[in-house]
């Protein structure tokens, strides 16, 4: 799952010492620095990659196994994964994942902090290694490979990255969420006439029109942060997508009949949540749904 815009891929030829397992990259930014092991163990070098991002971005898991670690080392967060014989790590980390969790490839385990040394506002390093031997991590990705990038290149992607800070603020982001019901839209994010009060509210989401009984479906990877009832939006469910741009990103679904996931499940983009109802103040079946940015309720169709 990938909730931020891709960067800069090419391609080039398999990976010196490629593994046999095969994953994704966790950040969708350039390499500004590769792997460099030293000729002795004891020698300085580089004993992974760097990946530009920025603070808050999520940070995948680049292939699927166990959380094995997730704490810190020399006051910088890390998060290592195991993968029967391989183990990645990530570093500096805000994890959103606890020890012995299972995780899938390109699953959310962490958020990116400050703290390594970069060209760009902040970096992933990211490692591979098999029992205390350390490999390029880049050879996950198989014949993918990330080229590296030169130095004058850092202020391209640092405007890159400014750029989609600033879409996200204006809660106009396309393509970072999918629609979670088939169906005709119906009442728009804004001012309405209230159908049942029959007074001006606003509508803090988009409601889509369906038959009861039909799926909801999560918009983007993410943990479901609460499943309730109350009287206005009947049963109802928070996805919470971790930190995109620096914000807090939650989407909410209201009305359902029903859902089958419950506070702390880890969701994958498209899963299937519940099923579309008419619960609280509705007077149809539909699925309300809403995005909010930090707390503030915005537009659903920007990010579509």
């Amino acid at each position: 799952m990938a909730l931020a815009a891709a960067l800069v891929l090419a391609l080039l030829g398999p990976a010196p010492g490629a593994v046999a397992l095969t994953g994704v990259a966790p950040l969708p930014g350039p390499v500004v620095r590769r792997f460099d092991p030293p000729a002795e163990p004891w020698f300085a070098g580089h004993r992974g990659v760097d990946l530009l991002g920025t603070v808050g971005e999520v940070v995948a898991a680049a292939a699927a196994g166990e959380i094995t670690f997730a704490g810190k080392v020399a006051g910088k967060g890390v998060v290592t994964v195991s993968h029967g014989e391989l183990r990645t790590t990530y570093e500096p980390v805000s994890a959103l994942v606890a020890v012995g969790a299972h995780v899938h490839a390109g699953e959310p385990i962490a958020t990116l902090q400050a703290g390594h040394s970069c060209p760009g506002q902040a970096c992933l390093h990211w490692g591979l290694k098999r029992a205390d031997e350390y490999l390029d991590p880049l050879s996950l990705l198989g014949e993918r490979h990330v080229r590296l990038l030169p130095a004058s290149a850092a202020g391209i992607v640092s405007d890159t990255v400014a750029q989609r800070g600033s879409a996200i603020s204006s809660g106009a982001v396309p393509g970072l969420l999918s629609v979670p019901a088939q169906g005709e839209l119906g009442s728009p994010f804004g001012m309405r006439l209230h159908p049942i009060f029959n007074e001006w509210r606003m509508h803090e989401g988009q409601d889509i029109s369906a038959p009861c009984g039909a799926g909801i479906t999560a918009a983007a990877d993410g943990v479901v942060k609460s499943v309730g009832y109350d009287e206005s939006g009947g049963n109802r469910l928070v996805l919470s997508h971790g930190q995109v741009g620096a914000k807090a990103l939650l989407t909410h679904y209201l009305h359902a009949e029903g859902y089958i996931v419950k506070a702390g499940d880890k969701v994958l983009r498209g899963q299937k949540l519940g099923t579309v109802g008419s619960t609280g103040w509705s007077t149809g079946c539909h699925l309300h749904f809403s995005v909010s940015l930090n707390g503030v309720f915005v537009d659903p169709k920007g990010f579509w």
